[in-house]
């Protein structure tokens, strides 16, 4: 099993010192999740070939490879034409991707809770277009259901992968969506088994508790969804539970497995948090 940072709260420092910076946190792998001059949220890449070659030397240089890629683009959304260029920019990431040696790649649904049947036929039309691509390059793709899309459902979410039916695709639980996931974490976890490759470690509160009272939103019964990622340890996931299930299942004895600390909580204390989490989630792995 992979151990790796997403370095979202560190997007500030320059591409090319990333790298170097993560080292220095105790990291030797990094999720790439979305950066203005990389690949930003729901855009085209911003970065060219020569651009990618020098962040794999800044790479290479500091002893870090890029786990996984994490580009986010509304592939399912309902617009046809925002779906044809997410399609588009899907293309242009895995090639980044590979240039960085790099063979994973992890992402979200993307499409709308309000318009659910429409967005997962966008998302077929999109897999249609796009699995030949990730086969042609031995691409893996590793999707997790978040709230405020068609697949909130961690048991839905599974199912989906399945339907996509190839050995590439498979499924992410992510710690800090727990909640809306529907809160069984253990039965969502062995639903997928081997199925389940990569996991988010944050923790978060549960938006259900105190008989739903415990976030006030006004005006009442709006569509918020709420939910935090924070250090393991200030919130309510159940740590010992979700480290003894994923020993039950052998989670980390599977080498291309992945275990990403996703901290966006603390930016003004990101690199502690992010050296805390790996300590921590050391810790654990060590424990069970």
């Amino acid at each position: 099993m992979k151990i790796a940072l997403d370095p979202y709260m560190l997007r500030s420092t320059p591409l090319l010192e990333l790298p170097g910076v993560v080292a220095d946190l105790g990291y030797e792998f990094i999720e790439l999740s979305p950066r203005e001059d990389f690949t930003p949220f729901f855009l085209h890449p911003r970065v060219d070939d020569a651009g990618v070659k020098a962040f794999k030397k800044a790479l290479d240089g500091a002893g870090v490879k890029v786990a996984a890629h994490l580009p986010l683009y509304r592939w399912s959304g309902p617009d046809e034409d925002e779906r044809q260029a997410a399609v588009r920019y899907w293309k242009r990431a895995i090639q980044i991707t590979v240039d960085l040696d790099c063979h994973v790649m992890n992402s979200e649904f993307n499409g709308r809770p309000e318009a659910a049947s429409l967005s997962e036929g966008q998302f077929w039309k999109s897999m249609e277009e796009l699995l030949p691509v990730f086969e042609r390059e031995g691409m893996e793709l590793r999707l997790e259901p978040h709230p405020d899309d068609f697949v909130e459902d961690g048991l839905v979410a599974v199912d989906m992968v399945r339907g996509i039916n190839s050995p590439l695709v498979s499924f992410l639980y992510c710690a800090p969506h727990t909640f809306h996931m529907g809160g069984n974490m253990v039965e969502i976890m062995e639903y997928a088994g081997d199925l389940m490759t990569q996991l988010h470690v944050a923790d978060s509160f549960d938006h259900t508790g105190s008989s739903g009272l415990r976030y006030i939103t006004n005006p009442p019964g709006n569509a918020v969804r709420v939910h935090q990622h924070l250090d393991i340890g200030q919130g309510e996931v159940k740590w010992d539970l979700f480290f003894e299930t994923l020993n039950k299942l052998g989670f980390a004895d599977r080498e291309n497995n992945i275990m990403t600390a996703c901290v966006f909580a603390w930016e003004e204390r990101a690199r502690e948090s992010s050296r805390f989490m790996r300590e921590t989630i050391d810790s654990y792995v060590g424990a069970w």
